[in-house]
């Protein structure tokens, strides 16, 4: 028996806000955020729209392209870091009733950046331990609602979007996920947080107050840049694998630059990283699923091909899947 991933979905908020026109409102500019980032522009959810509904529209897309009914469901595990309410209820709960799922398990991971290989582990092992059918495992995030829009440092990191996974348990050996390494430093929780804080300028938004995000970045890059290198070599470690054997490595799409410092540390070309993260800008738990989604798209996923998935977020937390397609 196997888990695969059946199918992807994803969904893109319309508003795309280009680095020009964050430069009228920071003091930035185009060529600062690309040189440092390789971000050229990120996507805002409108007003009025929660991350529940962007979660909802990327499983729709998921489960047409599988010919699974939400009904058939047996789990749905979202991994977000901006849910639509503070503790509960879950994003999960709204997102099963939005899609007619009745009745079937519904939870959130927060596990930050890495929220979607936390959820993709879960759900893959409750299926194989519950022998269920179908799971649908989603990344969804708005950050740019609990961006510091003032602060040059983090505002130009972030976007919102949504990416969703539907996994299937089959009668076929060596296909799916075949690998997860899960780890965590939470001696480094401080390091990337959100906290309580007055906002004095939004997108759209009036609150008095809203949680922003604040970001030890010369920590977290040297955390990121040793998660995937040490991430990459402990699978080739523990397991069969070598590198030459990945068609595709799909990291969290946090900072070109990141990836880069990584694939030469490792020995990697940065041609076998999937990036996409010039459009969209760092979504977090929305990261690799929107990167699988357009791969499909572009026909770049292969069936029997490897692939690993890697991401590295706030707790401070990582974790790695090898895939076969």
């Amino acid at each position: 028996m196997s888990v695969v991933i059946r199918s992807t979905g994803s969904y893109i908020p319309e508003r795309r806000i280009p680095n020009e026109e964050l430069a009228s409102m920071v003091d930035t500019t185009d060529e600062w955020i690309r040189s440092h980032t390789g971000i050229g522009a990120r996507h805002v959810a409108a007003d009025g729209m929660q991350t529940s509904d962007l979660a909802a529209e990327a499983a729709r897309s998921a489960l047409k392209k599988a010919g699974v009914d939400a009904k058939e469901l047996d789990f749905i595990v979202v991994a977000t870091a901006t849910p639509d309410y503070l503790g509960f209820p879950s994003a999960a709960c709204i997102v099963q009733d939005k899609i007619g799922a009745f009745g079937c398990a519904a939870f959130d991971v927060t596990a930050g950046c890495t929220g979607f290989i936390y959820a993709l582990d879960i759900a893959s092992s409750m299926l194989e331990a519950k022998k269920g059918r179908h799971a649908l495992v989603i990344g969804a995030e708005t950050l740019t609602r609990v961006t510091d829009w003032t602060d040059r440092s983090t505002c130009v990191l972030f976007g919102d979007g949504a990416g969703a996974a539907v996994l299937s348990r089959i009668d076929e050996s060596g296909r799916g996920v075949l690998k997860t390494m899960l780890g965590a430093e939470g001696a480094s929780h401080k390091d990337l947080v959100l906290v309580q804080a007055p906002r004095t300028k939004t997108f759209e938004r009036s609150e008095a107050t809203v949680p922003k995000i604040y970001m030890d970045g010369k920590n977290v890059y040297n955390f990121a840049v040793k998660s995937i290198t040490v991430l990459m070599q402990r699978i080739m470690h523990e397991s069969a694998y070598h590198l030459d054997d990945f068609a595709w490595i799909v990291p969290h799409q946090a900072n070109a630059r990141i990836v880069q410092a990584a694939a030469k540390r490792v020995g990697v070309p940065e041609e076998r990283f999937f990036m996409n993260i010039e459009e969209y800008a760092n979504t977090s738990a929305a990261s690799i699923p929107i990167a699988l989604d357009e791969m499909s798209q572009k026909g770049l996923l292969k069936r029997g091909e490897l692939i690993m998935l890697i991401g590295f977020g706030a707790g401070l937390t990582y974790g790695a899947t090898v895939v076969r397609w």
